[in-house]
């Protein structure tokens, strides 16, 4: 009975099929949400001590200044960090992220990373992830768990002093957020991106087929 129900899902056109559940819809447009306004007031935050020798243009951070954007930041943290427990717990619990992500394999990014460089990678089939998606979400799952982490060791460094000494100390754990902000940066331009390219993944996230 399961083999025939199987062979009936592979029957139905892709495009008729649920390709992102409910719950993955919502929770992705909240984290896209919370991950903007985080970004934005983060600059802020940075501008007013920066690592390195540059700072960000005012038009695109938020909060106006530091105490602004701590306020900021930390409203999008609490929602970024209660949504991704969910996702993630949702996730596991679901089995998604084993049918999504795994199996990930060295040769099978290459392969698929070739393919795109040369146009060839095909997007027909929206309910499998290729190699190169599978180590980008997966990575990403990785950077953001990193990114509040490294960014508690940062708000409450006496409470959570063993918290910042996995990290290395204070300042370790900034280059570590700044790091980790960037990655996510790039991830989001490379959504983007190929959200354009492939617009019916974008329909798909938002209204599932």
């Amino acid at each position: 009975m399961s083999s025939l129900a199987a062979s009936d899902e592979r029957a139905v056109p892709a495009n008729t099929k649920v390709i992102q559940p409910a719950w993955v819809r919502i929770a992705h447009w909240i984290n896209a949400v919370a991950m903007i306004v985080m970004i934005m007031s983060g600059w802020q935050i940075y501008n007013a001590s920066p690592l390195f020798a540059f700072k960000f243009a005012k038009s695109i951070t938020l909060g106006g200044w530091l105490a602004g954007a701590l306020l900021w930041h930390f409203a999008a943290m609490w929602l970024l960090m209660v949504n991704g427990l969910v996702y993630l717990a949702l996730g596991f619990a679901t089995g998604r992220f084993r049918r999504k992500l795994l199996p990930l394999s060295a040769a099978g990014v290459i392969s698929d990373t070739r393919a795109a460089l040369t146009g060839k990678l095909s997007h027909d089939d929206l309910t499998r992830y290729n190699y190169v998606q599978k180590l980008l979400y997966a990575g990403i799952i990785v950077v953001g768990i990193l990114i509040v982490l490294s960014g508690l060791s940062m708000w409450k460094p006496v409470q959570l002093h063993w918290l910042v000494a996995l990290f290395g100390g204070y300042d370790i754990a900034r280059y570590v957020h700044f790091i980790c902000m960037s990655a996510i940066v790039a991830f989001l331009i490379v959504h983007i991106v190929l959200a354009v390219l492939v617009p019916k993944s974008l329909r798909a996230m938002i209204i599932g087929r």
